[in-house]
């Protein structure tokens, strides 16, 4: 397993913008991910990303709003999300593993503790 760091998780506004990070130990893993996971629900992909070659894949409901990247000489994996809804309220989730297609199907074998974000209407 990969450890794995998230940071950035705040309580904003809805409408407003926040940025996490996940520090990783190495790029070991093809694919990387956020999911999250509100109270009560199971735990949802946000979105993918192949570290090699910059790949993405959202889920339909952020896609427009979050974007996620990465910068490999350092070993993080950013997710921006703009026009914050109090739907996006969740614990957040960075997790890493092998997948042939990094995307939908993601099933990480390392994940992160998790930040929490809140939005406020």
């Amino acid at each position: 397993q990969v450890p794995l760091v998230e940071s950035g998780g705040d309580s904003v506004q809805a409408g407003g913008s926040l940025r996490l990070s996940c520090a990783a130990s190495a790029f070991v893993s093809n694919c990387m991910g956020w999911f999250r996971q509100a109270p009560g629900k199971e735990r949802d992909l946000v979105g993918t990303i192949t570290p090699a070659d910059g790949q993405t894949y959202y889920t339909d409901s952020v896609k427009g709003r979050f974007t996620i990247s990465h910068d490999n000489a350092n070993k993080t994996v950013y997710l921006q999300m703009n026009n914050l809804e109090p739907e996006d309220t969740a614990t957040y989730y960075c997790a890493a593993g092998y997948d042939r297609f990094c995307a939908g199907g993601f099933r990480p074998r390392s994940w992160g503790q998790g930040t929490q974000v809140t939005v406020s209407s």
